[in-house]
């Protein structure tokens, strides 16, 4: 932000001013106090939006004080100054409206639609993987009938256009296919060790006598011995979750048939079920929680202790009845110690009664799917169960995604006469025009009616609304009164500066009137002098 008075055309630069604020500080405070105020829309307050409100919105108050109060005490004229700026917003659907039983049928429709649909992809995609592993047992047992047919020099040259190096290989590859394609079908996986062609090889040490073994070899014998338990072990588990699986999946599919056969009726049973786990598992909660009262109001400490706990509970009783009733003589016996190894020793981790809670795994089960077949259903948890309802919020409204502009409308363009809000100690718009008009007059360089008379607005921050006003109302506080001000706007104060460059560069003396910033670094300040320019413009 300038000031420069102009003598006959040429510029004084004695009297001239500048201050460090102009429309960017305006777009960034006004940025700022917007995103304070709506903290959860500071996406949608982007630099150019605020920028573009800024020019659509702001104004300058002709006084500031006075404009404050109006926004203070509110009502009409408060109200028509107010702007509001609404983003996109799509309401949502509440719980205040039941929805009817035409729209219940409907999604049930859509869900059973959907259901469909995806059971029928499952199918066909089962069918696809059951037809390929087919092709690939055919394809396996054709190359293995080959490879028996044949010598053994032949073997590599026919392996050499497949993916397999051995006879074994082949062998192994059809045992695992095999294995897939039951699985896919859905039948019962037999408990079948993997085919490991080189097993007789690797645990050739197992079965001789320890005493026909050198020592090198008994170590041997001992690796051969752990790597195949733990493998048959691992096959074992293996088996184990495929017929975890195969049974989920069986009673999956016998729970849907039964669906089908009577929708009503599953879902009546369906919901007892899950009415009836609720109670099991809230009142295992409270006894966890608060234990057994007793008639006298107490609480049965034994009743919450497991097994390892009530054992060692038992010791410490059985050591205080015993040694109590006369001189304290714990620890002179050893079984006095073994007493206090038991009592010490920490079983919690192999107690049996802190087994994985079944009944709450299959109320999580049966909670999903009441939600996939019943669009009624509702979860609520009772007021004394410790599963915490889930909060309800107030549903979003129009208003909530509405950005309203009311003393930001004046208050950011006010830091042109105010800079000290943002931190700039520096003067005002006003202040400036003063002090250069003072500067002329002091200097005897033209009369105060010239000066006041012709006052020019340029720039993008003299479009603000009321800027002409205020500028007046500064200026005529500082000057004498009776003084004539007379402030006029340029016709395109926006390009004006960048037109008076081009003006500039098209001159023929542009060429000798410029310097570069090597210039500045190589000669220093004073070599500027020729050029009439003081650094504090």
């Amino acid at each position: 932000m300038h000031v420069i008075p102009f003598i006959n055309g040429e510029p004084v630069y004695e009297a001239c001013n500048r201050t460090n604020v102009g429309g960017y500080h305006i777009t960034d405070y006004l940025k700022q106090l917007l995103s304070l105020k709506y903290p959860h829309h500071i996406s949608k307050l982007t630099w150019e939006k605020v920028e573009d409100l800024k020019m659509e919105h702001c104004y300058i108050a002709t006084d500031y004080e006075t404009e404050v109060q109006v926004f203070q005490k509110g009502g009409k004229e408060a109200e028509e100054k107010t702007r509001c700026w609404q983003l996109p917003w799509t309401p949502s659907f509440t719980d205040e409206t039941a929805p009817s039983e035409e729209e219940i049928a409907r999604k049930a429709a859509f869900k059973e639609k959907q259901g469909q649909r995806l059971r029928e992809m499952a199918e066909a995609k089962r069918f696809n993987r059951i037809n390929d592993l087919e092709n690939e047992m055919r394809d396996l047992e054709i190359l293995l009938q080959r490879l028996k047919h044949v010598e053994e020099d032949d073997v590599l040259s026919i392996l050499a256009k497949t993916r397999y190096t051995t006879k074994l290989e082949v062998e192994s590859a059809i045992s695992k296919a095999t294995q897939s394609l039951r699985k896919a079908k859905g039948e019962s996986v037999e408990s079948v060790e993997k085919t490991d062609p080189s097993a007789a090889e690797k645990y050739n040490l197992i079965n001789v006598p320890d005493e026909d073994l050198t020592p090198e070899q008994l170590k041997q014998k001992r690796k051969q011995l752990f790597i195949k338990s733990t493998s048959e072990a691992r096959q074992q588990r293996k088996q184990k979750q495929i017929e975890e699986e195969l049974e989920r999946e069986r009673k999956r599919q016998l729970e849907e048939e039964k669906r089908r056969e009577n929708p009503e009726q599953y879902l009546d049973e369906l919901r007892s079920k899950h009415r009836d786990l609720s109670e099991k598992v809230d009142q295992r909660k409270r006894l966890k929680t608060n234990g057994n009262h007793n008639s006298s109001g107490g609480v049965g400490r034994g009743e919450r202790l497991n097994s390892s706990q009530r054992e060692r509970m038992r010791l410490l009783t059985t050591a205080a009845f015993d040694r109590g009733k006369g001189e304290d003589t714990f620890g002179m016996k050893d079984e006095d110690w073994q007493l206090y190894k038991l009592m010490s020793r920490d079983n919690d981790d192999d107690d049996d009664d802190d087994q994985p809670d079944l009944d709450e795994a299959e109320l999580v089960r049966v909670t999903s799917r009441l939600r996939e077949i019943d669009p009624t259903f509702i979860f609520k948890a009772e007021s004394g169960s410790s599963t915490a309802e889930a909060p309800h919020f107030r549903p979003l409204t129009k208003e909530d995604f509405q950005i309203i502009l009311g003393v930001e409308r004046f208050r950011c363009p006010e830091i042109l006469f105010h800079p000290n809000w943002i931190g700039v100690e520096q003067l005002g718009l006003d202040e400036m025009a003063g002090n250069s008009i003072q500067g002329l007059l002091d200097k005897g360089r033209c009369s105060e009616e010239r000066i006041t008379n012709s006052i020019l607005l340029t720039g993008g921050s003299c479009l603000f609304p009321g800027m002409s006003e205020r500028l007046e109302a500064g200026i005529r506080m500082i000057r004498p009164s009776g003084t004539p001000i007379r402030i006029i706007k340029a016709l395109n104060p926006i390009f004006d500066a960048w037109r008076g460059a081009s003006a500039y560069a098209a001159a023929m003396q542009f060429p000798q009137q410029t310097f570069s910033k090597m210039d500045y670094y190589e000669k220093g300040e004073d070599w500027l002098k020729k050029y009439q320019i003081r650094y504090t413009i």
